[in-house]
């Protein structure tokens, strides 16, 4: 597509428009909501950016002229609570699973939670934004079919057809799998294996992520996923050197080892040595280095989120400086690996800060889950961001009024999920967390059991030594952690999608001889039908998720 087939905004004005906050913030108020409902229902949380690209398109062309870049700033507004809500969703329960309070004054420790999260998550989306998106050049698959989506629904043709073909296909197959339950969701072949589940996920949607993805990050998550599983837990376990249920836990702690062995990697190899660059926005007066905004502010709010942790959420002051650190380090680790694999396991960064508090301070056990959730927001929010300003960076967006749409709509989310998250439980009970029947919340479970401690600390300790050597040395190594740490069914699902991209690459580069190069990347849709099986499913995911919200209200 040409530059001057797509609707560009002329100046600053046209993109953040006072229209788009308007239905930003009305889309935001109703993502979060259904955010928060199905993270506790279904335990899962779709990507709502394809989803609220599209209302916020529809919308702006409904209100009269509009351009690309407003409709980018809109949805960065509209989507930004979503994850907000997930943060919370994934983490806090936990403190009623076990018990540990019910107190009315719980509600103004949430909402310094919450917006404390968002406010670390801002700051940190404006300083690693640039490194990222245009240094590293991280495919964000999510990002990338959002803009596929845009573009290709302005300009209309072909393409759009296939754009929307492919993307229907996709959300009535997950409708048909998740709501009327004619489609299993996961397809086994009566194989089982020890501690885990094998499988074909029935998702359109992890096949596209493995086909964005390519062959060669996939590999390398396939492996993760070989080593954790059948190395590891069956192996080990027929080997009688463990036990299943212990093999578990040196899987999980050694697939969380390389992940933060990674973060620690990146901060040493890409961002420290470009220290200057990212973070001058802190202290200089007139240089914003590669800072979206000037954020000299940002030590200061720092300085006084310390304060807050320690004196108002009664983190310690140990914790609380733990806290702000480990945000430096998690943010840095979403922005990879949502980068690398469209997954942003949140909840597993709340749990490693909050474990390094525990081991260094005598922080209580509902001060953790204040950590974890402060964490877990954070880098929600971060990843939720890039992948917006992924689109922005292709369809050349100002990333200072996606920025500030990210602002809006954070704190929104930080307030409503705090909301809504009391509304479910006066209505339901804090019994109800927990309840497989209920609200499973399995992410707060999680969360609520690692409040005691990792399973297996030597593994953990070498996997961070792994994570942090391999990664300085270029291998891709944060999804050999994400395969070794997540169910294999997920691992094997995105690896078909990668080698089905590497089938119809050899497919078409045969049929490319003797055609021109430009001929044949127009002829190609395997991206654009990657896309729309991408988006159909996640836009299905959120519709499903408002529809659960009406019921679930509407039987209080």
């Amino acid at each position: 597509m040409s530059e001057k087939e797509i609707k560009y905004a002329k100046s600053f004005k046209e993109q953040l428009t006072v229209r788009g906050i308007v239905i930003g913030c009305i889309g935001a108020m109703i993502l979060t909501m259904s955010s928060m409902y199905i993270a506790l229902k279904a335990s899962s949380l779709p990507w709502p950016i394809i989803f609220v690209a599209l209302v916020s398109m529809f919308s702006l062309k409904i209100c009269g002229k509009t351009n690309i870049n407003e409709i980018n700033v809109t949805h960065t507004i509209m989507s930004a609570g979503s994850m907000v809500a997930g943060g919370m969703a994934f983490t806090i329960p936990g403190i009623w699973m076990l018990g540990l309070s019910t107190d009315g004054s719980l509600k103004i420790s949430l909402v310094v939670v919450a917006v404390s999260g968002v406010i670390l998550g801002i700051i940190f989306t404006a300083l690693l934004r640039k490194h990222f998106i245009e240094t590293e050049n991280l495919p964000y698959p999510m990002g990338q079919a959002a803009a596929d989506t845009l573009i290709v629904g302005d300009r209309g043709g072909k393409k759009a057809g296939i754009l929307f073909g492919s993307m229907a296909f996709s959300a009535a197959w997950a409708a048909l799998r998740d709501w009327f339950g004619k489609i299993p969701a996961l397809l086994t072949g009566g194989i089982t294996i020890p501690g885990g589940v094998f499988g074909i996920y029935m998702s359109p949607m992890m096949m596209a992520v493995g086909y964005i993805l390519g062959p060669l990050l996939l590999i390398v998550w396939f492996l993760g996923g070989v080593i954790g599983n059948f190395g590891i837990v069956m192996g080990g376990s027929a080997a009688g050197i463990w036990d299943v249920d212990t093999a578990v836990g040196i899987k999980n702690s050694l697939g969380i080892g390389v992940m933060v062995g990674t973060g620690f990697g990146i901060i040493l190899k890409g961002i420290l040595p470009k220290a200057k660059a990212i973070f001058s926005s802190m202290f200089s007066k007139t240089s914003r280095g590669d800072s979206i905004v000037g954020l000299r502010w940002a030590p200061i709010a720092m300085v006084l989120l310390a304060f807050v942790f320690t004196f108002v959420l009664h983190m310690g002051v140990v914790s609380a400086i733990l806290t702000i650190l480990g945000v430096w380090l998690t943010t840095a680790m979403s922005a990879q690996i949502l980068g690398q694999t469209g997954i942003n396991p949140m909840e597993i960064f709340g749990v490693i800060v909050l474990l390094a508090c525990r081991a260094v301070s005598s922080i209580g056990q509902l001060e953790a889950f204040f950590v974890a959730a402060v964490i877990a927001v954070a880098c929600g929010l971060v990843g939720d961001v890039m992948n917006d300003f992924k689109v922005g960076h292709i369809v050349h967006t100002d990333p200072k009024a996606q920025w500030i749409g990210e602002a809006i709509g954070g704190c929104i989310g930080a307030v409503i999920s705090v909301i809504v998250l009391f509304i479910l439980l006066n209505a339901y009970g804090p019994e109800a967390f927990g309840d497989p029947n209920v609200f499973p919340a399995a992410q707060a479970g999680v969360v609520a059991g690692m409040v005691q401690g990792i399973a297996s600390v030597p593994a953990f300790v070498i996997g961070l030594v792994i994570g942090g050597a391999l990664y300085c040395l270029n291998v891709p190594v944060m999804t050999l952690g994400l395969g070794i740490y997540l169910p294999f069914y997920l691992s094997l699902t995105a690896f078909l999608g990668g080698m089905v991209k590497v089938v119809i690459d050899l497919i078409q580069k045969a049929a490319a001889k003797g055609k021109e190069k430009e001929e044949v990347k127009e002829g190609g849709n395997g991206l654009i039908i990657a896309s729309g099986l991408l988006g159909g499913e996640a836009i299905a995911g959120v519709v499903i998720a408002l529809i659960m919200v009406c019921l679930g209200l509407g039987a209080m």
